[in-house]
């Protein structure tokens, strides 16, 4: 991460993926497949005992990991060699049942979906923040009056509530849909070295199972090592609630414009203010999420790129997405934890609104601007707004319900 990255993302998603939690995914991995081998009798139970007292992330140097990794060609070697010496100072007998019949992108993705996990409960906690401020700002501004604008000129009127109701409803439709696409991504991965499990003497479906339900996934009934379908699909939710967190910020800017007035992100000290000219107030929760939107299709282009992988295992392909995943995932919560901040305390300026009509219905003949400029013509769209916020609660009441049922 650059210096130009850590400010459009959160330091709880940095710390997700940092290389200590990584590293600690992995060993949770190692531990639960030495425990499940055990419970099954496919290795000892004193090695299972010596393997899982030992994977602990502060007996080992994740720096030094991290820089082997690149001459191993993959950081589970360096991680799993580490681990066998780290067993063998206390049982040798134990060494070589160490990452026993598995492989390396085994625990790698396995580890990258325990933090992915972690990931999307923050994107999701934020999501629901920001949801919810919007659906209050639909109900209080239900009927006040604010230019509509197509293609980038006054239109007519609508109400700005219908504007918050219209911005929330992409957020809860990609709220449920992240979930659903989690629930089938978010799977343990154990394929050993070609995805048949050969080394587990039959047992290999009991063995995922078992550690599956130890670290809390999915268990996929097979080896998805080249089968990406589901965990692209996660990145591509991801990145559409990133455009559409995007598509808030861009007309919360325009209406922050000081020639328009009509809203303006919550102030505090040292927030939007400028280096050489303090009248300013930028718009940097819109910022954050304009930069994300910019930035997250290139990250699931090159996700979508990846999928055509060789074979049983993929060379090259696997190891890009890899790289890919933790940047859109950094992306996604720097948007979403940036609007619900900005979202709750957003000021609406009614009076400008109201101004920036009157303004126009002065420029028209009398006919046209009570046609087309007249403030009450927001109380219909106030209806609407109203009928949408409760369409949008019941929708995200429904998604509720939908994930603790899969808890």
């Amino acid at each position: 991460m650059s210096v130009f990255e850590g400010f459009l993302s959160t330091p709880e998603v940095l710390d997700a993926f940092s290389d200590h939690r990584f590293v600690d995914a992995m060993l949770r991995f190692e531990a639960a497949l030495a425990r499940a081998q055990a419970q099954l009798g496919l290795i000892p139970e004193s090695a299972a005992h010596s393997i899982v007292g030992s994977c602990k992330v502060e007996l080992f140097d994740v720096a030094k990991i991290l820089r082997e990794s690149g001459r191993a060609g993959s950081v589970a070697i360096p991680l799993v060699k580490s681990l066998k010496e780290a067993v063998g100072l206390f049982n040798a007998e134990a060494v070589p049942f160490v990452h026993f019949g598995s492989t390396s992108q085994d625990v790698i993705d396995s580890a990258m979906a325990l933090v992915t996990r972690d990931a999307v409960r923050l994107v999701d906690a934020d999501l629901g923040k920001a949801i919810e401020a919007l659906l209050q700002h639909a109900v209080r501004h239900a009927e006040t009056p604010v230019l509509a604008r197509t293609l980038m000129q006054p239109a007519s009127v609508t109400s700005f509530g219908l504007k918050c109701a219209n911005w929330a409803a992409p957020l809860v439709r990609s709220r449920a849909r992240i979930a659903t696409a989690a629930h089938h991504a978010l799977k343990l991965q154990l394929g050993g070295a070609v995805g048949t499990l050969a080394q587990m003497k039959g047992q290999g479906a009991q063995l995922r199972q078992h550690v599956a339900q130890a670290l809390g996934l999915a268990d996929a009934g097979i080896a998805w090592h080249t089968q990406r379908d589901e965990w692209v699909a996660l990145g591509c939710e991801l990145a559409i609630v990133v455009g559409s967190l995007g598509k808030i910020a861009t007309d919360i800017a325009l209406m922050g414009q000081y020639e328009v007035g009509e809203l303006a992100e919550p102030t505090e000290p040292g927030r939007g203010g400028s280096s050489a000219m303090p009248h300013k107030r930028n718009p940097v929760a819109s910022m954050v999420a304009l930069a994300a939107s910019q930035r997250a299709p290139q990250r699931v282009a090159a996700l979508l790129a990846t999928m055509p992988q060789q074979h049983e295992r993929a060379l090259g392909a696997w190891q890009a997405e890899l790289a890919e995943w933790p940047q859109l995932l950094m992306s996604t919560h720097g948007s979403v934890r940036a609007m619900a901040g900005a979202l709750p305390g957003l000021q609406v300026d009614a009076a400008s609104m109201l101004a920036n009509i009157e303004h126009l219905r002065a420029e028209l003949p009398r006919e046209a601007a009570d046609e087309w400029f007249d403030p009450a013509l927001a109380k219909n769209a106030g209806t609407l707004a109203l009928a949408q916020v409760d369409a949008l609660r019941a929708s995200a009441a429904a998604t509720t319900t939908s994930k603790e049922s899969v808890r």
